[in-house]
């Protein structure tokens, strides 16, 4: 028999849309056993008309529960649930890769190895751009030393020496005062975003991330059972009047923002802006988590929420996995020392330890000079390159979103008329590799936005084939 009543509560006021509230709703049904195998949903048409949601929105999630493997599709009968396997009904304890799909295959695909694509849409500098010598001599002259470091371990919070460089150049040039034993190693940046995330957050917890942001962190705190609410991102940081009301609707435990250079924008948080996200932070007892990979690119010394936080409700994480290599996986955090000591814990548990001998490895580019010089060379090529990719979408016929002070991103927008997925998907047809909007949207929603990275937008047939898609619309 059909179910004829209503399914699930919606709330169009809440910031998570209608999709993905009916598709976590049925999903949950359908995990609790309140929907049994082989009960028939409702027709798209009945589902629109006893949820008050358009036929569109109910056709979006059915096709994502079938995705999931949630419920089947029979023609001319319609959608029952369908059959599953114990393996594949998860708990809202367990790790939900399945909600994470969208950014997996967007990052599987980042890491296809094809001659002839164009990667305007990619999220790193072009090899060419990297100084492998610098590599390679920092390693020749490691591998000229003996000692433990070559077998053993290692400090469990990371090479010490590092650690000091960090505390006393990185930390001190942009006004941050720690004590050594606040600062940890990590593989890379995403390893301590992890650490923080597994740290703060538990099933069902509202966590406020920057709307547009970084898409593989949103997946990633999807399958911890997250709920993600999106701060708008405005020219100069977090839109501080919507963040107050999510504040006050959901009490966050958590925000996950990036500052400088951001990710997918390319713009930086203002010193005003950052002061009143400090005072919401200290008012309503929530955590920043403040991404700074990309910093460095900064020709300036901008301004840090862990500069003028120094370390009290900031936590600080950075790499040069973006600058310098990222097969080195080297990064680090900097936090209060209550957190420091918990987030200690969590790495000993989850990993014992970070590779001591890549650490050594970034150690020799950074007091040798060679991390400094690479990176004057990168910002040169970065300013001239944005300049005349800016130019060239200008020509195409998209508009900018700001002018950048520095980086790798360019954020763009197509003519209303068209789509940034739909256009992306042509584009990998041509072998040119776009990174559309949506997948920068919490959860994914419809985008016209586009984001270049100028250091590989160098490829005509890029531009060419963005003049030819915004030509049929205008």
């Amino acid at each position: 028999m059909p179910i004829t009543s209503s399914l699930i509560a919606l709330n169009p006021q809440d910031p998570v849309p209608l999709v993905e509230q009916i598709v976590t709703g049925v999903g949950q049904l359908v995990d609790k056993r309140v929907l049994r195998t082989g009960a028939r949903l409702p027709s798209i048409r009945d589902f629109a008309t006893q949820h008050g949601v358009s036929r569109f929105t109910v056709v979006n999630a059915y096709d994502r529960l079938v995705a999931q493997g949630y419920i089947s599709s029979r023609r001319g009968s319609g959608f029952y649930v369908a059959a599953r396997k114990p393996s594949e009904v998860t708990t809202s304890g367990s790790c939900q890769l399945e909600q994470a799909d969208d950014v997996l295959w967007l990052i599987r695909n980042n890491f296809r190895d094809v001659s002839g694509v164009a990667r305007p849409g990619y999220g790193w500098l072009p090899k060419e751009w990297l100084d492998a010598s610098a590599i390679q001599k920092g390693m020749n002259e490691l591998s000229r030393k003996s000692g433990e470091f070559l077998t053993g371990y290692g400090d469990v919070g990371g090479h010490l020496p590092l650690r000091q460089y960090l505390q006393q150049k990185h930390l001190t040039d942009i006004g941050v005062n720690a004590d050594i034993n606040q600062i940890i190693m990590t593989n890379g940046t995403t390893h301590g975003l992890d650490l923080a995330a597994r740290l703060m957050i538990r099933p069902g917890d509202a966590v406020l991330i920057d709307d547009p942001g970084y898409y593989a962190l949103f997946g990633y705190l999807k399958t911890l059972g997250a709920r993600l609410l999106g701060v708008p991102r405005n020219t100069d940081g977090p839109d501080i009047k919507r963040l107050e009301e999510l504040i006050q609707e959901y009490s966050p435990k958590i925000f996950f923002t990036n500052t400088i250079l951001h990710n997918p924008t390319g713009t930086s948080t203002s010193l005003a802006v950052a002061h009143q996200l400090l005072q919401l932070a200290e008012k309503h007892n929530f955590y920043v988590v403040e991404d700074d990979v990309y910093g460095d690119f900064h020709p300036a010394n901008a301004p840090r929420l862990a500069t003028l936080d120094q370390l009290r409700r900031v936590i600080y994480v950075s790499s040069f996995s973006k600058t310098i290599s990222a097969s080195l996986r080297v990064g680090f955090i900097a936090c209060g020392p209550e957190l420091a000591t918990q987030l200690l814990d969590l790495k000993l548990l989850s990993g014992l330890t970070t590779s001591e001998i890549t650490q050594r490895v970034m150690y020799q580019i950074l007091m040798k000079g060679r991390y400094r010089k690479h990176i004057e060379r990168v910002r040169t090529r970065l300013q001239e390159s944005r300049g005349l990719v800016m130019q060239k979408l200008e020509q195409c016929g998209l508009d900018l979103y700001a002018e950048p002070a520095g980086g790798m991103f360019v954020w763009a927008k197509l003519p209303d008329e068209l789509n940034a997925s739909e256009v992306a998907t042509q584009a990998t047809r041509e072998n040119i590799m776009l990174a559309p909007g949506n997948l920068f949207r919490p959860y994914q929603e419809p985008s016209s936005w586009l984001r270049f990275n100028v250091a590989q937008s160098s490829d005509d047939k890029t531009f060419n084939f963005l003049m030819a898609q915004c030509k049929k619309v205008n």
